[in-house]
């Protein structure tokens, strides 16, 4: 029985409840979740307006926690943020969610065809894979043991089966595709490795100076309009991971709509087939109940497990972790708990914690043997910019990607904005032997020179305010005049070019290599005398330029014509 109705914290009499139950409230059957145990008293966090529920109304302990529904029909879907499909949703109560509404996560009428790859008489334990099938023509949805089952396969049936009908019998046990897990547990996994192998956005700022790995967390902090969302709309897009989760926890609702329709017309580049056959989209904007927006991250992370434990690179886009913090901050006002730094709670910092630790990668429980990832990338948005702000902080604590938002290069269409000066990765030591193996022997010492040579920019700049350009070295301007070529021609990256928009590993570096080689021909031609209004006019300047737009055959040759051309001045006479 309902006792206190405030806002989305409802307190009631629940027989039997535990923490971490799901409650059914009043006549609409709203759901809600307790968070806290006082006595005989149970405080509820209800996913739903409130609105409407007085004393007196009677609270139904459901029993099970919040949890996901894991089976063939995911890929592709709109949830909201407790997994409800919100295409469903529409056709059953219009463009507004009705309360209370009840509809499955995965459909149950549809039949999809199963192919068994064990045999009656095979042993099987939690996560052995026992079949597949193919979702979209992008993800084979591989069926797997539930946690706690194993036995002997009495047996199994190929053919073509609804989510919920028998497909195996192990151990006395029937077996359906469709698994449940609840959200706030995670999955486990057998063996966890360091990240060694980088996640490929095409994002040349990203995969050359501050690259992420596969398995591994970042952190994207800005202000307003300095271009959160625009990256990890790109990574989405353009990332090599098997299968993208991107949850919209609490954004604009038009950011939302914007995803909803760019989507389904973006192709795979790897595949050419829509990017959407490997997207799974959570969408709890703004407008939609807070409380949901605090179960919005777990809902896309539990999900996300569950796909890497079949053997998938997956990668999750948060944006953002601050209007989940705020949920989190009104829930803990709510339930009177002593606030800490700047009205959140105490826990905030390991919440944040332990959900970024759900990231990594390694070796998946079960049969047959092989790995998976999940990279958690997470946008910050912090009040004015304000990077000492608490979820800024904690983020940055556990996270080892630090890509700092610049809202100065954004208000200059510079994107995506990225400040070379803020931002890091620590992930550098590990990917190094993989770089070298697969792009160049030298790529460390390319990406070395250039943020050395960007760094001296930002020293030289200050000098040349107070006295002007003419009065520092020609060796001097040749450090601004390099560096402005490694932010004009190579960090700058247009979203709309078909060709620019994507640069791969190799294009990259020897875009990179042939602003290097430029600058040590050009500096040592500086020392022999030749003017340098003279390099400045080298056909090679143009070509650098146009690298971005080039296919990656011809931007190999860059580096090499570098040398040459500029060799060619130091000879004496202007070669083109």
């Amino acid at each position: 029985m309902i006792k206190k109705v405030a806002g989305p914290l409802v307190v009631a009499e629940v027989e039997g409840a535990r923490k971490g139950d799901l409650i059914r409230l009043g006549k609409k059957r709203l759901i809600g979740e307790v968070v806290e145990l006082r006595g005989d008293l149970a405080s509820v966090q209800v996913y739903e307006e409130t609105s409407g529920l007085k004393v007196g109304d009677e609270a139904v302990n459901t029993g099970s926690p919040l949890s996901v529904e894991l089976a063939p029909g995911m890929v592709g879907a709109i949830f909201d943020g407790i997994q409800r499909p919100l295409k469903d949703i529409m056709k059953a109560s219009g463009f507004f969610i009705a309360r209370g509404i009840d509809v499955p996560a995965v459909a149950r009428d549809k039949k999809w065809s199963f192919v068994p790859s064990v045999k009656e008489g095979d042993h099987v334990g939690p996560g052995d894979i026992i079949g597949s099938v193919q979702e979209t023509p992008l993800i084979l949805h591989k069926i797997m043991v539930p946690s706690g089952i194993s036995g002997k396969v009495e047996s199994i049936n190929p053919g073509a089966f609804t989510i919920e009908e028998t497909i195996a019998v192990v151990g006395g046990k029937k077996l359906s595709m469709l698994q449940k897990w609840p959200v706030r547990k995670r999955r486990a996994i057998k063996e966890k490795n360091p990240s060694a192998v980088p996640l490929v956005t095409g994002q040349r700022i990203i995969d050359s100076f501050f690259p992420i790995a596969k398995g591994g967390a970042a952190c994207v902090p800005g202000p307003f309009g300095a271009g959160k969302t625009v990256i990890q709309h790109q990574m989405a897009k353009w990332s090599d991971a098997d299968l993208i989760v991107f949850v919209g926890c609490g954004e604009r609702g038009n950011e939302m709509t914007d995803v909803l329709k760019e989507f389904p017309e973006l192709k795979d580049p790897k595949s050419g087939r829509p990017l959407l056959e490997k997207t799974i989209l959570i969408a709890n904007t703004s407008n939609m109940p807070i409380a949901a927006r605090e179960a919005s991250v777990y809902t896309g992370a539990a999900i996300a497990e569950y796909f890497r434990d079949m053997g998938y690179n997956v990668a999750m886009m948060a944006d953002s972790t601050s209007r989940w913090a705020e949920a989190l901050r009104e829930m803990s006002g709510r339930l009177e708990e002593m606030p800490g730094e700047e009205g959140y709670p105490a826990y905030l910092g390991s919440r944040l914690a332990d959900f970024y630790e759900r990231s990594g990668c390694g070796k998946c429980e079960g049969k047959p043997e092989r790995e998976g990832s999940l990279t958690i990338i997470g946008s910050v948005s912090p009040p004015g910019g304000d990077l000492s702000e608490p979820v800024v902080q904690n983020t940055l604590r556990v996270t080892k990607v630090f890509w700092a938002l610049d809202e100065a290069l954004a208000h200059k269409r510079h994107f995506p904005s990225i400040n070379w000066l803020r931002s890091y990765s620590l992930y550098l030591a590990n990917l190094s032997p993989y770089l070298r193996k697969e792009v160049a022997e030298d790529i460390d010492e390319v990406r070395e020179e250039s943020l050395k040579l960007l760094a001296q920019e930002a020293e030289l700049e200050e000098i040349v305010r107070l006295v002007g350009v003419e009065s520092i070295s020609p060796k001097e301007q040749l450090v601004l005049f390099a560096s402005k070529m490694i932010r004009e021609d190579f960090l700058y990256q247009s979203a709309f070019d078909p060709v620019d928009q994507y640069s791969s590993l190799k294009k990259q570096y020897h875009m990179l290599k042939a602003i290097k080689e430029f600058f040590v021909r050009a500096s040592i031609a500086i020392e022999d005398g030749v003017d340098l209004e003279l390099i400045k006019s080298s056909s090679i300047v143009e070509k650098i330029a146009k690298a971005r737009f080039l296919d990656d055959a011809s931007v190999a040759e860059l580096p090499g014509l570098a040398a040459s051309l500029i060799g060619a001045l130091r000879s004496g006479g202007r070669h083109e």
